[in-house]
């Protein structure tokens, strides 16, 4: 049951609640620990647990589509214990899923519906809890600069940062699989050859294996990988490795080193030493940042967030060696280590953390620059507490930009967490959040597996010019449309006053972009167009027009995939491009002037293949004889159009063909006897032929 409340207009408000009453609660109950994740297509993927009447527990994973809330995909995960990570690839349609008892499996969409998931592939260490999953990293990093988003070229908008992946195949192509850190110590990679076979291998981070309660992945320029670890004390040092995976006479090579290591700030202080015993949360602040660091320290009631940053710095040499070595004094060596960036006071006791997806450097230029520019989307992260509450703060200062309360009654920002009355009951809290991969949108589920959708302004509360906001908007499809991301979360904050520009504004920065470009991103842009025009009565008119054209497109280009060259050595372009390029020039409406400047062995095609696509190509020619008989009405007023049902006019009265000798059976192929007969289409093929 999805509720969908009226927006509020705040700096977060709900957009809509989903409640599973179709499960008995005697039977459904949230899973511990709650996993939850967020794809770029904009598919939710969570646990929960299904108890039977003999109380044996049901693993599920539900896949949810953002945009249809009410239709949720269930799949019985097969996993024998509680399954503690979830995470999605880069192109959200393959995720991985681990449990308690150290599985680990592969789920891939089966023929490419959200709806039907299949688990071919996997690997294991038995007995062993995952707590730490990830993709190995493809190489594949975008950077965004928001001071160029007024810029003509998308190539100044996004560009592409140098960044290698994790594991290469021959020719450089990056290799695909995962790597996951266990509760004993040990990590494991898994590597999914072209043939696909996996390599697994498994190797201690140090040679003194402790107990890991937390742990993060994270992965280097250099195509490095760095996994963070603790052992559950705010007392004990948060350790940090350094891994290389490499692939020697065909098996995987797993090298590990120790990187410098920290204590929490709240530890060394006298006054706070023992208040927060537990580290609780512990984060890298980007999935290809391993130099920031996120971490919280909780006791029973409050917490503390801390964050961290490694840094290169200048090692101090005594005077003895610099009058021994000049050499030395000239290049002053260097060490890493890591320094404190900010910490937050006393606040409740936190029960999840989100990260943004959006990569926004965050080095102090570029963060000042997005700070000018009003830019606010991907700066904040976000922290729920156990008074239902959830604060959206600063990347690197921690300060609130945000708040949203779950309660009727709206609490002040700057009230003491301690002082709040606390209520009998446990309060509904949200123990797994994830942000959008634009940072507009959130998702919770609370202990009570209730999942809630947060809406995100762009602003942060700010007051913003109509003409910035919709820049705002306009830059963040741009970059959706450029990566190939679903966009929804853009959609919830799109007034049907803004769709006119927004649509308009999109073209005008396509038609800018080379040739190349434009036909790479013509279907998204078509896409994206009808998802807009859908928010406004004054453009729903064109919603059918823009997927019509996408259905047409999809049609041409499995018609010219069929064609193929009739030589290997032939120019760059297909049959059927010429054939388009033919068609624009000559404009001549005699077929057999055309066919002279064609190759006709280029278009002939197998008897098996004509007979599969007869159905598409009667579709096809009768619409196009239905277009051409349409022409002479156009100077009418324009009515709504729809190709795949098409309604034939009366064209009775119209003389016959003549020249053309049509037999009975052609006529029966046209509902209405026009002088676009199909006799006039028989000779065209007999002329392709």
């Amino acid at each position: 049951v999805c509720d969908f409340p009226d927006p509020l207009g705040g700096m977060m408000d709900l957009a809509y609640v989903c409640e599973w009453e179709k499960w008995p609660k005697s039977t459904h109950c949230p899973s511990v620990p709650l996993a939850c994740a967020w794809s770029c297509r904009n598919l939710i993927a969570f646990t929960t647990d299904l108890r039977s009447d003999d109380q044996d527990l049901t693993r599920v994973i539900h896949i949810l589509d953002t945009e249809h809330p009410w239709d949720l995909h269930s799949v019985a995960s097969e996993h024998s214990e509680a399954i503690t990570c979830l995470e999605w690839d880069q192109s959200g349609s393959r995720l991985l899923s681990a449990d308690a008892d150290g599985q680990i499996k592969c789920w891939s969409m089966a023929d490419h519906l959200a709806n039907s998931w299949e688990s071919s592939v996997g690997s294991l260490v038995e007995g062993d809890p995952i707590v730490a999953l990830s993709w190995l990293h493809n190489g594949v990093k975008l950077a965004l600069h928001v001071e160029k988003s007024g810029a003509s070229s998308f190539g100044e908008k996004f560009s592409r940062v140098k960044f290698s992946p994790s594991l290469t195949l021959f020719g450089g192509k990056p290799m695909e699989g995962w790597i996951a850190v266990t509760v004993s110590g040990l990590v494991t990679v898994s590597l999914l050859k072209p043939s696909g076979q996996v390599l697994t291998s498994t190797e201690s981070l140090c040679r003194l294996r402790g107990r890991v309660a937390l742990a993060d992945i994270a992965f280097t320029g250099g195509g490095n990988i760095v996994v963070a670890t603790a052992d559950g004390s705010s007392a004990s040092p948060v350790q940090f490795y350094k891994v290389c995976v490499s692939v020697v006479s065909e098996k995987c090579r797993i090298d590990t080193e120790i990187l410098p290591s920290l204590f929490m700030r709240c530890t060394t202080d006298p006054n706070r030493k023992d208040k927060f015993p537990a580290i609780t949360h512990l984060k890298f602040l980007a999935r290809d940042m391993s130099e920031q660091v996120l971490l919280c320290a909780s006791s029973q009631t409050s917490s503390i967030v801390e964050c961290w940053s490694l840094r290169k710095e200048g090692l101090p040499v005594n005077n003895i060696f610099q009058q021994i070595s000049p050499v030395v004094g000239d290049k002053q060596p260097m060490i890493l280590k890591w320094r404190i960036l900010s910490a937050t006071n006393d606040l409740d006791r936190v029960s999840a953390v989100a990260l943004p997806k959006l990569p926004i450097s965050l080095t102090n230029t570029d963060l000042k620059v997005a700070s000018d520019t009003q830019f606010y989307p991907g700066l904040g992260l976000a922290l729920a507490f156990h008074d239902g509450s959830v604060h959206i703060v600063h990347r690197l200062s921690l300060q609130t930009m945000a708040v949203f309360y779950s309660s009727a009654a709206p609490r002040p920002v700057d009230e003491p967490a301690i002082k709040r009355p606390r209520t009998a009951g446990p309060a509904v809290h949200f123990k797994a959040m994830q942000l959008s991969w634009t940072s507009l949108a959130l998702v919770g589920i609370d202990n009570y597996g209730k999942l809630s959708m947060l809406r995100i302004s762009p602003s942060m509360g700010h007051t913003l010019d109509v003409n910035l906001a919709l820049r705002h908007l306009l830059f963040l499809l741009e970059y959706c449309m450029v990566t190939g991301y679903d966009w929804w979360d853009i959609l919830l904050h799109v007034q049907p006053s803004m769709v006119q520009s927004l649509v308009e504004k999109l073209h005008e920065e396509y038609t800018r972009q080379n040739a190349a470009l434009q036909q790479v991103l013509s279907t998204r842009i078509l896409a994206m167009k009808a998802s807009l025009c859908r928010l406004s009565p004054c453009t729903v008119a064109r919603v059918c027009d823009y997927h019509t054209k996408l259905f047409l497109i999809a049609i041409s280009s499995t018609l010219k995939s069929l064609l193929r060259p009739h030589f290997l050595n032939t120019p760059d372009k297909s049959p059927g491009d010429r054939l388009t390029e033919i068609c624009a020039k000559i404009t001549d409406v005699d077929i057999d002037k055309v066919m002279i400047n064609l190759k006709t062995e280029e278009f002939v095609l197998d008897m098996n293949t004509l007979q599969a696509l007869q159905q598409l190509l009667q579709w096809v020619g009768d619409f196009v004889l239905y277009l051409l008989a349409s022409l002479p009405n156009q100077v009418r007023p324009a009515t709504s159009f729809h190709p795949p049902s098409l309604v034939f006019p009366d064209l009775s009265s119209q003389p016959p063909c003549t020249g053309h000798p049509c037999s009975p059976a052609d006529l029966s192929l046209w509902p209405h006897h026009t002088s676009h007969c199909w006799c006039r289409v028989r000779s065209m093929a007999q002329g392709s032929r």
